[in-house]
């Protein structure tokens, strides 16, 4: 029993972090300590609270009370109010935009309701620094009670009776996998755990990483017993330091407390992790080419079969699981194969964490059971779109995913329903977009990402996603002829045909999916020279409206072609000969007098 009366738990995740949220905890220390309180509360900096858009969270345990935005300077009354006097500080709960109510527990607030925490059931909860925080979390149980009461085969069963799918993009079932790896006789066999998250938008690895790193450590020992691994990788991105420190101090601690190393549990069983970065490149999340990264050469996908599972890491037996997956591997064996293929759908069991941006008002990470529909969660859990706005698309499965109309929106999600509209789960990410968004831009950014990304083997990735990138490039510039949208069309489908590896096979996905749901949009860009949306520069058309311009001659003065004549006191007009599209004009105005079209 904690000898603590209070918990004061500060959101240490990367997002809050960068907004000063280690100074709060520093402030609730040096507060604390002052008022005499050092013995009866304790200061927690945790990982992810998920509610990102609200942050720096802090939540008053076990008061269920939940701040949010604070700042550092906000410590104080806090401490003053909440943990001397008892009293909330009503100002700094989240105040809910539709009733005007301000909500003080958690578990009232929409964008919690209807969640379901299980990768994510310890981040925001215990400190990820303090691996005995985790094992009063029921850590660690679950590999002790399989390395004293079940076989390897029983492992690899279970697993497969759960129905976990894999985490990171295809939804391989993690059970076959394992079974497959644990089939091939080897001197050596490998874990490797994909930890190079590198979607745009996307950070539900990282955070589970920041927020619950033995969750991890504790499924790959589970994952070698299960498959006679005894040597385990995990492959990090070294631009995530903050993950990178807390996997250190976390793999330091299991060492430590006989929870790695040799002769785990009494078992006979050794098992030992390490640690292996990359350098940031998108194609390493793909597993041959992670693979060929641990190794020390240059991180290129190679044919499949023969898959890792039976060449993997230096040619041994090698299962890849990302680290999501991993994170429910735990809880399988701690509440039942069975209690977790209850939750989500027939084809798709338990829950997915998505990481919820864009054009939404609670941008964050949620976790859900699978089978939600998209409605539920950009409207129920997201608050519904920015602004007021128009809800135009979405966009799931990152830059190999594909876009979702409204006419999809009560889809539910899993594996086989998002591929059949045209788009996939990927690793979770999801960017909601608006009325203002070109959806043939959208195609173009995230071509020009894969594009940047190709590790360059094959011909269809390197060259093939470059000619995409140039006719949508010539169609946002207005300078595409009437055949380029079947050209687009065409091309997409070959590359999609002779890719090597996934990143290359999906990589035109965005560009099938806007044309085949914004066709009109395409044709305003190619047949009109027009966006829609005002989005593409070269295609914006910017006019004086004569009834507002008053003769201030401020856009005149901001013009850096000076196409802009009028006397002052007088209607302006902009010559259109001349006009760069710049827009220093519309920013200029103070009236509203400068029309983009």
């Amino acid at each position: 029993m904690s000898k603590f009366r209070m918990h004061v738990l500060v959101c240490g995740g990367t997002g809050c972090v960068s907004s000063d949220s280690m100074k709060i905890v520093e402030n609730f220390k040096k507060q604390i300590k002052a008022a005499g309180l050092a013995e009866e509360v304790q200061v927690v900096a945790t990982g992810c609270f998920g509610f990102c858009e609200k942050g720096p969270i802090v939540k008053i345990h076990p008061d269920n009370i939940l701040y949010v935005e604070v700042k550092p300077e906000d410590t104080q009354e806090i401490v003053n109010e909440h943990c001397i006097k008892g009293r909330t500080v009503d100002r700094l709960l989240y105040v809910e935009p539709t009733f005007e109510q301000r909500i003080s527990e958690h578990k009232d607030m929409p964008f919690y309701k209807k969640q379901l925490r299980v990768a994510l059931r310890n981040c925001g909860a215990i400190d990820p620094e303090n691996i005995e925080e985790y094992i009063a979390a029921d850590g660690y149980q679950a590999l002790g009670k399989i390395l004293t009461d079940m076989t390897p085969a029983q492992v690899v069963d279970t697993v497969k009776l759960s129905g976990l799918r894999g985490r990171g993009g295809g939804g391989f079932p993690t059970g076959m996998k394992w079974d497959f790896a644990s089939r091939y006789a080897a001197d050596q066999k490998y874990v490797i755990c994909n930890a190079d998250e590198g979607d745009p938008g996307a950070f539900m690895d990282r955070s589970i990483l920041e927020g619950d790193p033995h969750s991890v450590l504790e499924a790959m020992a589970i994952a070698g017993y299960a498959i006679g691994a005894t040597k385990g990788y995990i492959y990090i991105r070294a631009e995530y330091p903050l993950a990178i420190k807390r996997l250190d101090i976390a793999i330091k601690q299991a060492y430590d407390y006989g929870l790695l190393g040799k002769d785990l549990f009494d078992s006979g069983f050794d098992f030992d992790i390490q640690l292996r970065f990359g350098a940031g490149a998108f194609v390493c999340g793909e597993e041959t080419s992670l693979i060929k990264s641990i190794e020390g050469l240059r991180g290129e996908p190679t044919n499949k079969p023969p898959f890792p599972a039976e060449k993997g890491l230096w040619q041994k037996p090698t299962i890849v699981n990302n680290v999501e997956t991993l994170a429910n591997v735990p809880v399988i064996f701690l509440k039942g194969a069975e209690w977790f293929s209850s939750v989500g759908t027939a084809k798709s069991k338990g829950t997915k964490v998505f990481a919820l941006a864009g054009k939404v008002n609670n941008v964050g990470l949620v976790e859900v059971p699978m089978g939600m529909t998209l409605r539920e969660i950009i409207y129920d859990i997201g608050g519904g779109i920015k602004g007021g706005k128009q809800f135009k698309a979405v966009q799931t499965g990152g830059p190999s995913g594909g876009c979702i109309t409204a006419a999809n929106l009560d889809t539910p999600i899993d594996y086989d329903n998002l591929i059949a509209i045209g788009s996939m789960m990927g690793s979770g990410g999801m960017i909601v977009m608006d009325e203002d968004d070109c959806m043939v831009n959208i195609a173009k950014f995230y071509l020009e990402f894969t594009m940047e990304e190709s590790c360059g083997k094959c011909t269809a990735c390197r060259i093939g996603n470059k000619r995409l990138h140039e006719m949508l490039t010539r169609i946002t510039e207005g300078k595409a002829t009437p055949d380029c949208i079947e050209e687009l069309k065409e091309l997409s489908v070959i590359i999609k045909d002779t890719a090597l590896c996934g990143l290359g096979q999906t990589s035109p996905n965005p560009v099938l999916s806007t044309i085949n749901h914004f066709i009109d949009e395409y044709k305003a860009h190619v047949f009109e020279k027009r966006c829609p949306a005002g989005v593409c520069q070269a295609l914006s058309v910017y006019t004086i409206i004569e009834d507002k311009c008053i003769g201030c001659t401020a856009c005149a003065r901001a013009c850096p072609v000076k196409c802009i004549s009028g006397s002052v006191k007088k209607p302006h007009v902009i010559d259109q000969s001349k006009c760069i599209k710049c827009g220093a004009c519309l920013k200029a105005c103070a009236f509203s007098a400068v029309d983009k079209k």
